[in-house]
């Protein structure tokens, strides 16, 4: 008799299930813009039907792209399961801009798409292809659910759905046989199966530990240590602005780019990390942005929740989460760049030291062995009170092609935890930094301000680290004013 076979979701990827509502999807969203190249076809239009079949090829070495959530019964928790009904079709589909379509259209199209939320009864992902683009160009919007993947992952999962090379072969691909679906029961009797073992199981699990940790004692102690001052800091409350506050149903969406060159630039002049560098900008800008909506800067705690990578080497091209986080105070007060990163690499040293991103590593690994409506409260109190959150992501410093068509930009799009008004990701690729801003219009309704003052943010940077700054990538046929439009 066949075996029924099904993966258990972990505590934190079930967390970003929790944490979505009607008003705040947890997908995470990125827009690809491509060179037509060989994908042209008569009327400057995209060849959807290839890209599509080319998707439904690698499928196989993504098994996660085929399977839908199913509930255990009485816990609620979540199983992914192998979809029988699966339908490239629903998955892969076709729009377009009205020709010439700008940048400006296609962020509109991005929000439209970034505000409608996945159905939970199929897998969990969506590819746009949209044509139209201006310049000869077209542009993928991709969306897949936060409990698939972290920052790492979909980095992994973009290099599948891409080529490194300019390929227009589609190779073939081994057909999908789902595998057997556990029932309601089958689900029930294994997850008190599994209640049963957590003792065993955490005692082997601390074996290792040992085994593994040449002074276990020391860092157990550092991660509970870790631990606390998460929770410490965490539980300080940030100040109330006017881009926090209740999510509506609806998003904006605007990007910029930058040359990595600048930053790293940056970086080697004032002798810190890119991501100090990248919280310095970001904190001229939040500065800037909050005068502009009458606040006073110097009278707020002002923090930004910044992902951490916890993945280890052993779990690379792994899907799900793997991430930790730190909780960053960013001295709006102080106006002047070199000071803002003065106090930047200050916290971000104390962090590093702390172990703070390891103590939240260690309470989600605790929450694996707790109720669903706990993992909601736990998960709640990893995430803490945070006026934005700023992600940074290193991407492939080489060309991406979709079936021979160069990929010239991926600006990502990172979803909005509770209360949060506004969010920027950022992704490095092929010598160039993609920044992505979202955000909820009735908090943040001039997001293209807010851009603008990222970009000023970045000058004003460098002209106090004394960096000249290369001229900003420009996309095919766009002007230097219009190159972030």
């Amino acid at each position: 008799m066949t075996r029924y076979n099904y993966d258990r979701l972990s505590a934190q990827d079930n967390a970003f299930l929790l944490f979505e509502n009607p008003s705040q999807h947890m997908h995470v969203t990125s827009t690809q813009v491509f060179d037509l190249g060989p994908l042209e076809t008569d009327g400057a239009g995209v060849d959807y039907e290839s890209i599509k079949r080319f998707t439904a090829s690698v499928l196989f070495r993504i098994p996660r792209y085929r399977q839908r959530l199913k509930w255990i019964p009485l816990e609620n928790s979540p199983v992914w399961v192998d979809d029988p009904h699966f339908n490239i079709d629903y998955h892969v589909r076709h729009t377009a801009l009205p020709k010439p379509g700008s940048e400006a259209q296609l962020k509109q199209l991005t929000a439209r798409i970034l505000a409608q939320q996945l159905d939970r009864t199929r897998p969990l992902w969506e590819i746009w292809v949209i044509e139209g683009l201006e310049g000869s160009r077209f542009a993928i919007v991709s969306k897949i659910h936060h409990c698939m993947i972290d920052g790492s992952s979909g980095v992994d999962i973009g290099q599948i759905l891409q080529s490194p090379t300019p390929d227009t072969a589609i190779p073939e691909s081994p057909p999908f046989i789902p595998r057997p679906e556990p029932s309601r029961g089958d689900l029930l009797r294994d997850s008190m199966a599994n209640r049963l073992s957590l003792p065993l199981r955490g005692l082997r699990n601390f074996r290792v530990f040992r085994s593994e940790a040449e002074h276990w004692f020391d860092d157990a102690r550092t991660r509970v240590q870790g631990l606390f001052e998460a929770v410490a800091a965490q539980s300080q409350g940030a100040s109330e602005t006017p881009i926090n506050g209740p999510l509506g149903p609806h998003r904006a969406v605007e990007w910029m780019r930058t040359p990595l060159e600048d930053l790293k630039a940056l970086r080697r002049s004032l002798d810190c990390t890119v991501n100090d560098v990248v919280l310095t900008i970001v904190t001229g800008a939040f500065r800037d942005y909050l005068i502009r909506r009458q606040v006073r800067p110097e009278e707020l705690d002002f923090r930004i929740q910044a992902p951490v990578s916890v993945r280890r080497e052993s779990e690379k091209g792994k899907m799900g989460n793997r991430v930790s986080g730190w909780m960053v105070r960013l001295p709006l007060e102080e106006s002047d760049p070199l000071r803002q990163l003065e106090a930047i690499h200050e916290t971000t040293r104390d962090l590093k030291e702390s172990k703070q991103a390891e103590g939240v590593d260690m309470m989600m690994s605790i929450m694996e062995v707790m109720p669903s409506a706990l993992v909601s409260l736990g998960a709640q109190a990893a995430s803490g009170a945070m006026n934005s959150i700023v992600t940074n992501v290193p991407g492939p410093q080489f060309p991406l092609f979709m079936l021979g068509a160069e990929m010239t930009d991926m600006f990502p799009q990172v979803p909005l935890l509770p209360s949060v008004g506004i969010g920027i990701a950022l992704i490095s690729y092929n010598g160039r930094v993609c920044w992505g801003f979202n955000a909820d219009p009735d908090l943040v309704p001039d997001l293209d301000a807010f851009r603008d003052l990222m970009e000023k943010s970045v000058e004003r940077v460098a002209e106090a680290a004394d960096v000249k700054l290369a001229p900003p990538p420009v996309s095919p046929g766009r002007s230097r004013k219009t190159a972030s439009d």
